[in-house]
């Protein structure tokens, strides 16, 4: 229970080995879907056809015979609307209620169902009665979807923030640490779209929000809750988050590996807060991609491959590049055995982010780290604490 009227009907995927295929989720996922009960019900979203049965259960549960008059669809992913179809076949009087551009979207995964006077298309400020309820929506495009919208119920002040707020884990696993899985679940679905994030934060500080539902994750009340802003609107920003050095290699033989790591040493050793070293070809990709967004300064060091830089490197800072990073610093390390190729490569893509400083030298390994190596990465280890 979300509030005396407000109920939770959404459930853990235990069985998911890839969020959309590509984040590895050990601790689940959840499909967050709420019910109001007033003069009229509203479902807000459905969940995953993965979990189709189990939802309709919930639903049936939290009904108790009554029939729902409106579904709220605030974002059109399949996690998130897979049984809309199914909804409005299974209760005639049902209304759909979406955005204009989610009304565009319901044929590509809806072939062939017949919408026409089903659907209820709100935009920015439009209200809902309920009853006591009362839903006012909120635009929010390109969070990480055009057509998302949020609604806010003014009765419980409660805000429905479709994927904002969300996080990897399903329930049933859930701890108080809520920022870590947060933190790799934002950078690596909402990253890109720090401007888009801060105008929607811009419109809930109008508002007195009391609880946060996310479609993933647990509800956000109290200090959970304004910790969730704070870092939402750094996030959004771009701003580090905390004082560190991630150090991120891609080594072919090892020795990469070892001047990334003897690196780290050097670091630490002259008073670093916080090092993070992390092998680009072992380490969950997300989770770097989280620490580099975290910390203020970063490291490449890579082997040079077929004259470019090893792929996982390649892949590391394209990831950073679709995910608009900006604002930090990186110090750069290559290998390379005859020719070495990947410093300039690296050096390029660096120079493609917003507002980034890479800081010299640029150290160059030849196959194995030697004596003079170690003093070029004092001198690189230096530049970055300054």
């Amino acid at each position: 229970m979300i509030s005396d009227t407000i109920k939770y009907i959404g459930v853990d995927d235990l069985d998911i080995d890839l969020f959309e295929s590509q984040y590895v989720v050990p601790e689940g996922m959840s499909y967050n879907s709420y019910l109001i009960e007033d003069e009229k019900i509203a479902v807000m979203d459905t969940a995953d056809r993965r979990k189709g049965e189990e939802w309709k259960a919930n639903l049936k549960a939290a009904l108790n015979g009554r029939q729902p008059d409106y579904l709220v669809a605030h974002h059109m992913e399949p996690d998130h609307s897979a049984l809309i179809a199914w909804m409005l076949e299974t209760y005639p009087n049902l209304q759909l209620v979406c955005s204009a551009q989610a009304v565009k979207m319901l044929s590509n995964f809806f072939e062939g169902f017949n919408f026409e006077g089903r659907v209820l298309t709100v935009k920015e400020g439009d209200t809902l009665s309920l009853g006591h309820h009362e839903l006012k929506f909120i635009g929010a495009a390109m969070i990480h979807w055009p057509e998302v919208i949020m609604s806010y119920d003014s009765l419980d002040k409660v805000l429905f923030s479709a994927d904002a707020f969300g996080k990897f884990g399903a329930l049933v696993n859930e701890t108080d640490d809520w920022a870590c899985e947060a933190r790799r679940y934002y950078f690596n679905i909402c990253g890109k779209y720090g401007t888009q994030v801060q105008m929607v934060m811009k419109k809930l500080a109008a508002l007195d929000v009391q609880a946060i539902c996310p479609l993933h994750g647990p509800v956000l009340k109290g200090e959970q809750l304004a910790a969730a802003i704070k870092l939402y609107d750094t996030w959004s920003k771009y701003e580090p988050e905390s004082e560190g050095i991630l150090i991120a290699y891609a080594s072919i033989h090892g020795g990469t590996a070892a001047a990334a790591e003897r690196l780290g040493e050097i670091l630490r050793e002259k008073g670093a807060p916080k090092v993070v070293v992390s092998d680009l070809s072992r380490d969950d990709m997300a989770e770097v991609i989280e620490d580099a967004f975290r910390y203020p300064t970063v490291v490449v060091a890579a082997s040079s491959y077929d004259a470019g830089v090893f792929p996982v490197m390649h892949d590391f800072l394209y990831h950073l590049q679709i995910k608009n990073y900006q604002k930090r610093r990186f110090g750069i390390v290559e290998n390379g055995s005859w020719a070495p190729t990947a410093g300039k490569v690296m050096r390029s893509m660096i120079e493609g982010l917003k507002d980034c400083e890479i800081v010299e030298p640029m150290v160059t390994i030849r196959s194995r780290m030697k004596a003079a190596d170690e003093v070029m990465l004092e001198q690189l280890a230096d530049s970055l604490l300054k």
